[in-house]
């Protein structure tokens, strides 16, 4: 590989998405970053060049729109360059109850974060089959490995969509020198809880339930190289997976009832 390898992150301007382009920067990467903001993925894509010479194509795009997808891929080829990585990190929670939000709402949630995710996948799989080296983390969320909660209906679903995809790409493509890797970090310090309304909640949940972006990331990208389908990040989310296998379903579903009032909203 003459050039350095590319990678591109979704939801690239802030949080963990950013964190990782920094992480892959510091690695020898080259970065296309996706978001809706362009400021800031621009700022960022500064700060990485100054700091690791590394070239970044900022790529503007509200990927809950289908056509968006296609048009991405297109993007990073127009420019000559093929895609070795892929970070599928874009997303938010829908606050509320399932009925309280229209379907256009649910849609556009779902074409971002799990059949976005997928036709990305599937769209960077032939350049990666062709250099025998790929790399894929899909964000998903210690919720997917919990029962589902009252309010933000459709998140842990998905989440649990993508940890299942990503164990299941990782047994087909390993063989073709791509990792693929499912990141479930719990509680990260960025912007996803001012997004959905929820930071008054989180913000009392115990400090020890918390990570920084910068812990997140560097432990995924360790996890992604090692070929680790799944990665629950810090040893408290551990334990809460865990303990969500083994415990009876019917007290796993008591418990989330009595808790989720606590990082949920079930109130539009």
């Amino acid at each position: 590989m003459t050039q350095r390898p590319l990678i591109l992150i979704t939801g690239a301007s802030a949080g963990i998405g950013a964190a990782l382009a920094r992480i892959y920067a510091a690695n020898g990467w080259d970065l296309a970053l996706v978001a809706r903001r362009e400021e800031p993925m621009v700022a960022l894509a500064e700060t990485l060049k100054a700091q690791h010479d590394c070239t970044s194509i900022i790529l503007p795009a509200d990927l809950s729109d289908r056509t968006e997808n296609e048009q991405l891929i297109a993007r990073v080829h127009a420019k000559g360059r093929k895609i070795h990585g892929l970070i599928n990190n874009a997303g938010y929670g829908l606050p509320g109850r399932y009925h309280d939000q229209d379907w256009d709402a649910h849609r556009a949630s779902l074409d971002l974060m799990l059949n976005g995710p997928c036709e990305l996948v599937h769209r960077v799989l032939p350049d990666m089959k062709a250099d025998g080296f790929g790399r894929i983390i899909n964000v998903a969320s210690l919720a997917g490995h919990l029962p589902g909660s009252r309010g933000h209906t459709t998140y842990a679903a998905i989440k649990s969509f993508l940890i299942k995809f990503s164990q299941s790409l990782n047994l087909e493509m390993g063989e073709d020198g791509i990792n693929v890797c499912a990141l479930c970090p719990g509680f990260t310090y960025s912007e996803f809880h001012d997004v959905n309304g929820t930071r008054g909640a989180v913000s009392k949940m115990p400090s020890w339930m918390w990570q920084e972006a910068e812990e997140v990331t560097a432990a995924a990208y360790a996890a992604c190289e090692r070929g680790k389908a799944v990665h629950v990040t810090g040893g408290a989310n551990k334990t809460i997976a865990a303990l969500a296998k083994i415990l009876p379903e019917s007290l796993a579903l008591s418990l989330m009832r009595k808790q989720s009032e606590k990082f949920r909203r079930d109130d539009a």
